[in-house]
């Protein structure tokens, strides 16, 4: 079992930025892809980034291409979310999730565990 643990959201004007933090407990976390998907009010929740084992293997949203940074640190069992140049659409609240399986996946029903988000507010 994984437990995942979100932080970092707030509010921000746009064109600032935030750094999201998820710490993982448990064994093997370096073994899981990690994703970041995000949830807007009144929408459905949708793929932000993911990384797989090495930080060298990531997937970005086309609306998050340029702007937002996946990066894991293994040693420490920890993924972050680097959002720069935020835009008001970012406004969502941020999910963190790992995936079990071999292959980097866009897909939500290829997470296995999930953690219980934390709300970014872009002010435009």
């Amino acid at each position: 079992q994984v437990q995942l643990v979100e932080s970092g959201g707030g509010l921000v004007q746009a064109g600032g930025s935030l750094r999201l933090s998820c710490s993982a407990s448990g064994r093997s976390f370096s073994t899981y892809t990690m994703g970041w998907f995000r949830q807007a009010p009144g929408k459905e929740r949708e793929f932000v980034a993911a990384a797989g084992w090495s930080s060298s293997s990531t997937s970005y949203a086309d609306s998050v291409k340029g702007r937002f940074t996946i990066s894991r640190d293994n040693a420490k069992n920890t993924v972050h979310l680097q959002m720069n140049s935020l835009k008001s659409e970012d406004t969502a609240n941020y999910y963190c999730a790992a995936s079990r399986g071999f292959f980097m996946t866009r897909s939500q029903s290829s997470y296995d565990y999930w953690g219980h988000g934390t709300q970014v507010t872009v002010s435009s």
